[in-house]
């Protein structure tokens, strides 16, 4: 068996303990409150602090809406059809699953694209290339592809919407979990001859 620590050493390690949960109660306090502050430091040697992508999430968000159309000229009439994803909020009345401990990336990058167009700039171009090409891969990462793998879309666009939970009246009424509003063109109608690359 290991010899026991030098007493010097338990010294240090419980003053270091006690030091810790001392400086801890900030931010103990903090992730209690109702107003938290993440990404934080409560001490300047930064040795305690809130760490964390969300102090909370909202009940009300934004999300890009992918649509394709076989027609030869998009218009807003045109046949508009609906791709949908695992896990993200898609039409109205399909209701959020739970996915964990899996990590669906495509359902989270297309959120963090409806939370900064910037962020979809490297990738949603070709994610958009991918679909109107029908490539398998891409569509495997998918819940439903409106086109079956003969019938490409001849064009492909994103639309931001707002999405908010609907009350138990709405619910009651309309069978939808989702209320969603039109926001603005996120993606324009493209063909895959020229794909642009800035949503």
């Amino acid at each position: 068996t290991p010899a026991p620590p030098p007493l010097w050493y338990e010294v240090v390690v419980l003053a270091v303990a006690a030091l810790l949960l001392w400086l801890s109660h900030r931010p103990v306090r903090n992730m209690l409150s109702r107003h938290q502050t993440m990404n934080r430091s409560f001490d300047p040697l930064h040795l305690v602090n809130t760490y964390g992508a969300f102090g909370n999430v909202s009940r009300i968000r934004h999300e890009v809406v992918v649509e394709g159309t076989t027609d030869s000229v998009p218009r807003e009439d045109s046949d508009w059809r609906e791709y949908e994803f695992r896990g993200k909020p898609g039409r109205p009345r399909h209701w959020p699953r739970q996915f964990a401990p899996y990590h669906l990336r495509l359902d989270w990058m297309m959120w963090f694209a409806a939370l900064s167009p910037g962020y979809a700039e490297p990738w949603f171009g070709a994610l958009v290339e991918r679909l109107l090409a029908n490539d398998r891969d891409t569509l495997r990462l998918l819940r439903r592809s409106p086109f079956p793998p003969e019938a490409p879309p001849r064009y492909v666009r994103a639309r931001l919407f707002r999405y908010r939970y609907t009350s138990w009246r709405e619910l009651r009424e309309t069978g939808a979990c989702w209320e969603r509003t039109f926001v603005r063109e996120y993606f324009p109608p493209t063909r895959l001859s020229k794909v642009v690359q800035r949503p």
